[in-house]
């Protein structure tokens, strides 16, 4: 059952961003940043846990699940460090993600060599 969840919200998250993209004027980077602002103000109002809790890697894995682990940083670090973890409570807890990606980022370009169309 988890793994139906999974795929019902992780594919409901990736159908609204497809209908953005096919009916709106919007560009991709502008869904992306509404998508993590999403994250952030739903994990900011306690809404996004329970959609993780029902949806596990569905709901934390897409961009909502980004803004709101961003949201989660903050909260902590402000709570442990006060006003300065405004500053560093979203990158302290996102540095793992974002330390892989720039790492397989790097490991792809030195793996492959790109083309000209």
């Amino acid at each position: 059952m988890n793994y139906l969840w999974a795929f019902l919200i992780g594919g409901a998250l990736c159908a609204v961003g497809q209908v953005l993209i096919s009916y709106t004027k919007l560009t991709p980077a502008r869904i992306l940043v509404i998508y993590v602002v999403a994250g952030v103000v739903l994990g900011a109002f306690g809404l996004y846990r329970p959609l993780i809790d029902l949806a596990g890697a569905g709901a934390s894995v897409p961009l909502t699940g980004f803004g709101n682990l961003l949201a989660e940083g903050v909260r902590e670090a402000v709570d442990t460090k006060g006003l300065v973890g405004v500053l560093t409570g979203g990158l302290g807890a996102a540095a793992a993600g974002i330390t892989a990606a720039i790492f397989f980022g790097l490991l792809a370009g030195l793996c492959f060599k790109s083309k000209e169309k």
